[in-house]
């Protein structure tokens, strides 16, 4: 009997603030700037991409698309998603070497 396979939505797994800080910290580990911003539209979509639309003033298929593995956002949407989600970004100077 063939087994039926479902997919994967990482969204259903971010159930705490733990696991989406860990989710975004491996993404920016990555240094692909298309996958994080994919990243940030599975915690947006984990946290609900109705009410992110809403607190940030942009349109819900905006977001999909912009977040979406193909999508290219700007800079000001990628922080205001941010600042509604609660992530920041920071910067530091490696240590040397």
């Amino acid at each position: 009997m063939a087994k039926k396979l479902t997919t994967y939505d990482p969204a259903e797994d971010l159930t705490s603030n733990k696991a989406v800080a860990t989710f975004m910290a491996e993404a920016f580990a990555t240094e692909d700037a298309g996958y994080i911003a994919h990243a940030l539209g599975v915690v947006a979509r984990a946290k609900g991409m109705a009410q992110i639309a809403k607190d940030t003033g942009l349109s819900r298929e905006q977001l999909y698309r912009s977040f979406s593995e193909n999508g290219n956002p700007t800079l000001k949407t990628t922080l205001a998603v941010m600042k509604v989600l609660g992530i920041e970004l920071t910067a530091k100077v490696p240590a040397l070497r």
